[in-house]
């Protein structure tokens, strides 16, 4: 009973954040945005397939994304800047945690509406996208599976609000695809473990307040520790000049004789399995946001050829625009498709990893393409801060190699149809 009233609070929540209509911001003093015109593409009618529910939760993730990221997200881009003010709004709409049970302060949505969620997300930005997706699937995801009860009381509610921001910790310096290789390690001192190594390309690691960190113990097994900012030898510096995610804070884990405590080690899963288990999460997120970022994309493009006037008609009247606009929409609507089924899959708990890899692989590589032929029928306003279409391109180049490259996804597929490994 204590659930359902919980997920009721959640679904009015949702709904009075559907009345807020005002879509025309400002950024600083002085320079007045575009409203956000997006309108969502939906060829083969696939909202027929989602609940009242999935829509009402997708429609107040978009009416968020209008109104509060993008009028501001350009000047952030450009700024190389991770928007922080966006954090509460984050929180309101469920974007943390969003399958997460409501006793530990998630929405207890399913996995459709966690995907439409980060959908929504990515329309707006890949790397507030990623926010959210290391919030939920690498941070809350672990402590909730893997967390011992008093992890899951201390952490769970306060990421689900946003108080706290978590980044997770798997990737090395000299260890990218090959996680297994890591060389950050701790050691069994008595009272507490002693923390050594450094993790790179960590969302969120220049303003989180813990950290997921997977390293070996003195036997070689991987385990996941919970370290907290403010613990001695902990740093986390930040990585600039990036020509990608720029609205998304990246930076490094380093461990200096770091104490962690005995009870912020994660007892219920070790071995290499169990980050790959939470990257299977972020995996089908990332599945479903590229196809935000594709369908701001086509959406964009569309407007401008039938505005943009060359030769007395609208290149939307000549056939190439037509063959680029056309080709989108398809490959639009078969990532569709391929998101939805791989989300009633995960609701029934019978989603493959190598199913998620050809997901995230497919959808990622669709949402590039489209994002560069996009730009092409803007010419050279599609280069511009006046369209994201440019952002979305460069952003894509990180999605496309973040979580698995497209290669190694591309070897999952070849080993799970032959059974032979290729790496």
């Amino acid at each position: 009973m204590l659930k359902q009233v919980q997920h009721e609070v959640y679904i009015e929540e949702i709904k009075r954040l559907l009345l807020i209509k005002d879509l025309v911001t400002f950024v600083g003093n002085t320079t007045q945005m575009k409203p956000d015109q997006f309108q969502a593409p939906d060829y083969y009618n696939l909202d027929e397939l989602l609940t009242d529910e999935h829509k009402m939760v997708r429609d107040a993730t978009r009416e968020f994304v209008k109104r509060e990221v993008s009028p501001i997200i350009e000047e952030a881009a450009q700024k190389a800047e991770f928007p922080k003010q966006i954090i509460n709004g984050l929180a309101e709409i469920g974007a943390f945690g969003p399958y997460i049970p409501e006793e530990y302060g998630g929405a207890g949505l399913d996995q459709i509406s966690y995907g439409l969620i980060m959908q929504e997300i990515e329309r707006g930005d890949s790397g507030v996208r990623s926010t959210a997706s290391v919030q939920s699937s690498l941070v809350m995801y672990p402590i909730f599976k893997y967390g011992t009860e008093e992890q899951k009381q201390k952490y769970l509610p306060k990421l689900a609000t946003g108080e706290m921001i978590g980044c997770f910790g798997l990737t090395e310096p000299d260890y990218g695809s090959n996680p297994g290789g890591m060389v950050s390690n701790f050691k069994d001192k008595g009272d507490h473990y002693l923390l050594n190594g450094a993790k790179m390309w960590i969302s969120n690691a220049p303003f989180a307040d813990i950290a997921i960190v997977w390293a070996k113990n003195e036997e070689g097994r991987i385990h996941g520790l919970i370290v907290e900012r403010g613990m001695e030898g902990f740093t986390t510096p930040e990585t600039h000049n990036k020509w990608s995610l720029r609205a998304s804070a990246t930076g490094e884990l380093i461990f200096d004789n770091v104490k962690v405590p005995k009870e912020n080690l994660m007892p219920n899963k070790s071995g290499l399995g169990a980050p790959l288990g939470c990257l299977d999460s972020a995996r089908y997120g990332i599945a479903w946001g590229a196809i935000g970022a594709a369908m701001d994309c086509y959406d964009t493009a569309l407007r401008y050829a039938k505005e943009r006037v060359q030769f007395d008609k609208p290149i939307a009247a000549t056939q190439l625009q037509q063959k680029k606009l056309a080709e989108m929409i398809t490959e639009i609507t078969k990532a569709q498709l391929m998101a939805w089924r791989l989300g009633v899959l995960r609701n029934e708990g019978k989603a493959t990893s190598a199913q998620i890899s050809m997901a995230k692989r497919n959808n990622v590589e669709m949402a590039i393409k489209i994002a560069r032929e996009a730009r092409q029928i803007l010419g050279g306003m599609g280069i511009t801060g006046e369209y994201s279409i440019m952002r979305h391109m460069m952003n894509l180049e990180s999605v496309i190699t973040y979580e698995g490259t497209h290669d190694i996804h591309l070897l999952i597929t070849g080993m799970d149809i032959t059974g032979h490994p290729a790496f």
